[in-house]
Order: structure tokens, then sequence, then C-alpha cells
């Protein structure tokens, strides 16, 4: 039932980095300039302020992850530092909520590249079923050779690096700085409808979490895994703007916003013809590819997670761990089955199932900040009982995370799915929590 150690500090390093750095960034760029009226500094400014919650955060569960090296990540700090029935709700948000949506999106992103780098008019529904294709091989290669995953993982987290840091350089030399015009009195900025960039800007930079969840597998995991959270989101944060600001400045506020996810595309034919705008958008689709492989590496593993601590339905088949491959097959197939559900979901939003171009996978990125946001408090907790260093680390970093938190959180609520999918997730959770929160799981026979 144990999962060994496997994977050392550059592993989980490229997981954060190479979950947050993947995909967003390319096809988010142009929402949050349409969301901010085309203001570059603005959208820098949001860039800024919805950084606060993930490099906070970082350094809050960096502390966290030094304390203990039960598996689960969330799921283990919440029920370690916290209670039964908070791993609970965690545990099931992530597994069939947070990790699956994010999942669906990212998925069917590598179908739209895929369309692009072959000169392709693709529909929705083919977009969907090439990237529900390379799904299915991403659960397969991760279950039969978790190694492979790994070494993927890290190769798509440095190429990714190439095509950002490309236009960001070529952007900032010789793009219009003219373009960068700072917020006036009476704008946007005065009325806070920026903020609605926060939920796509979330987005961009969700994903450091996902790292957490395999924190049992890394090697030294007190020491290399707080190295990871503490470096990554960093680095990541320095890399998102250079980027948005470079693009933005090279390309125009105004023809980001009209050319859409197509931007980089015309970007990299610009600048280095059509067979350069091919390569460029080979690196595009790596990226877009770790990421998913990254979130899939950590969303096999939640299932396993739940099934040890005996809150999800046949915990007893799901804890199985395969020997020779050291990995739990039944959770990689249950994570596998949630993903493809949500993948069906997305499609039929996009398609105006509920309302045009409304994105699900933004709810949960901003409804997950709940969690993360009780796990902070937790942590201050920690500190008043002696358990959790100085007041920098036990107090001061928590409280800036929350603070992130509460803007990403702010901003999540413009979109107008955020309300029905939080009825949605709340009742699914409440469920969940009477059934299995309790000491004793009310399932019988599983052990607690």
């Amino acid at each position: 039932m144990e999962l060994k150690p496997k994977y050392g500090l550059f592993t989980a390093f490229t997981m954060i980095v190479g979950i947050v750095i993947g995909s967003g960034i390319f096809f988010k760029a142009d929402d949050i300039l349409t969301l901010t009226g085309g203001n570059i500094a603005l959208g820098a400014l949001a860039f800024a302020v919805a950084a606060i919650a993930i490099v906070f955060g970082g350094l809050a569960f960096a502390q966290l992850a030094s304390l203990t090296d039960s598996p689960g990540g969330l799921v283990a700090y919440a029920q370690e530092f916290g209670s039964r029935r908070l791993a609970c709700a965690a545990g099931w948000f992530q597994t069939f909520f947070y990790y699956p949506s994010l999942i669906s999106v990212v998925s069917s992103v590598v179908g739209v590249y895929l369309a692009l780098l072959f000169g392709q008019d693709w529909s929705l529904g083919t977009q969907v079923l090439v990237g529900g294709g390379f799904l299915l091989l991403c659960y397969l290669y991760n279950t039969l050779s978790p190694k492979f995953g790994g070494a993927f993982q890290r190769l798509s987290s440095v190429v990714k690096l190439i095509p950002l840091l490309l236009f960001a350089a070529v952007g900032m030399l010789f793009g219009d700085p003219s373009s960068i015009v700072p917020p006036q009195t009476g704008s946007a900025f005065a009325a806070l409808g920026w903020t609605a960039a926060l939920a796509p800007i979330a987005f961009s930079f969700d994903g450091w979490i996902v790292a957490t969840s395999i924190a049992h597998e890394v090697r030294d995991a007190k020491r290399n895994l707080r190295i990871a959270l503490i470096a990554a989101p960093l680095l990541v944060l320095a890399i998102y703007l250079l980027y948005f600001v470079g693009v933005s400045c090279y390309l125009g506020p105004e023809r980001v916003m009209a050319l859409g996810d197509a931007h980089i595309d015309v970007m990299a034919g610009d600048l280095l013809g059509p067979w350069g705008a091919k390569a460029v958008l080979v690196f595009v689709l790596i990226s877009v590819m770790g990421t998913v492989n990254g979130l899939v590496m950590g969303s096999i593993r939640m299932p396993h997670a739940l099934a040890l601590r005996g809150m999800v339905p046949g915990a007893a088949t799901l804890e199985r761990v395969n020997a020779r491959l050291d990995i739990p097959i039944p959770s990689a197939i249950l994570s596998f089955a949630a993903s493809a559900l949500w993948l069906g979901l997305h499609y039929w939003s996009q398609r105006g199932g509920w309302l045009p171009n409304a994105d699900l996978s933004e709810c949960t990125v901003a409804f997950s900040y709940l969690f993360y946001m009780a796990v902070y408090f937790l942590l201050i907790r920690l500190f008043f009982r002696g358990k959790a260093g100085g007041w920098v680390s036990g107090v001061l970093i928590p409280l800036l995370a929350t603070l992130g938190g509460l803007l990403i959180l702010a901003g999540g609520t413009h979109n107008p799915l955020f309300w029905p999918a939080a009825a949605v997730v709340t009742a699914v959770l409440a469920a969940a929590v009477w059934r299995y929160g309790g000491p004793v799981s009310r399932a019988g026979g599983i052990r607690p």
C-alpha cells in the first residue's frame, strides 16, 4: 500500500514549473488584456497581485511540507494539522473537481495547438477528441512507466521556457514600450473592474499545489519539496511578467485581443517565418503536454490518498499498489474516468451548454483557494502552539497567502458559472463529509 520515494528535487521543481507554465499563459494573455481594457500596465499589476497567492502560498505549504511525510499533499496537511472532515472535503474536491476540471481544459488545448501546427481548421469536437486521445496516452504511460512520466515532466519543463524567454526578449527589445500606459483615474482601475482578470491569471498560475501530492515519493521530501515550493513560484512570476509585457508590446494589446489564442502563432510567424513558427508551436505543444502530464501525475494518486484514509467508496480496492510498477492502478483508473467525464462537460459548456465560452475550470481554481486558506489558518494555529517556526513563517506568510487567496476568490466570482458551480461542489462535499468524514467511516469495514 505504500509508494516508494522515486523522485528528486529537480522533478519536484519541474513539476511545479512544468504545470504552472504550460498552457494558461499562452491562451489567457488575450483574456487578461480584454478584462483590463487593453491596458498592459494594469495586466502586469494583476499578475503581481495574483502572484501574492502563489508565492506566499508556496512558502506556507513549504513550511507544512517540512513538518510531515504523510501521503496526500493538501489532504495530509488538512488531516494531520486540522481535522478528518476538512481532509475529506479537500480530498473529494481535488479528486473529483479540481484535478479533472483542469486536466479536461488543458488536454483539449493539445487539440487546439495540434490543429494550428498542421494548419487544420478542426471543429471543437475534433479538438476535444484529439485532446482526449493524448489524455488516455498520458494516463497509460504514467501508470505503466511512472519513471517515464517523471522524465517527460523534466524535459517538457525545460523545453517550454524556450518560446517564453524568446518572445519576452524580442518583445522587450523590438516592441513598442509606449504601449505600456499607466492606468488612469476613472478607468477600469478606479472601478476595480480589472479584478476580473485575476480569474484567468489564477488559471495561468495554478498547479503549484500538485507537487505536494507526490511529497511522499520525493527523496528527502522535507528539504527538497520546501526548496521547490519556494524557488519555482518566484521563477514562474518573473517569466510570466516578461512574457506578457513582451508579447503585448511587440504585437500591441489590440492585436493580441483580436487574435485571441492564435497570437503566439502570429508572433512566431512574424519573427521566424512559417517554418520558425512551426518550430515554436512544437515547443508550445510540448509545453501544454507537460502540463497535462504533471496534472495526471498528481491526479493518479488522489483516490489512493483518500482510500488510505477510508474516505471513498471501494477503499480496499483503491488503496492497492502494484508492486512491480509502484503505482496504484485502481486509483489511476478512477482518476481517468473522472477526467474523461469532465472532458465531456468541458465540450458541452464550450458548445454553449451553459454559457458560451464559460470556463468551468476557472471556478474550481478559485474555489480551491478556500481550502488553501483553511490550511493557512492551520499553520497560524501551529505557530501559536509553538510548532511552526518564527513569526514570519508562522503568521506573516500565511496571512499574505490568505490575502492573495481572497483576491483570487473575488476574481473568480466574476465568472457567471461560479455560484452554480459552488452550489454543486458544496452539496457533493457535504454528502462526502457526512458519509466518510467521521472518526470511523460509515461505509463499514474500511480502515479509518
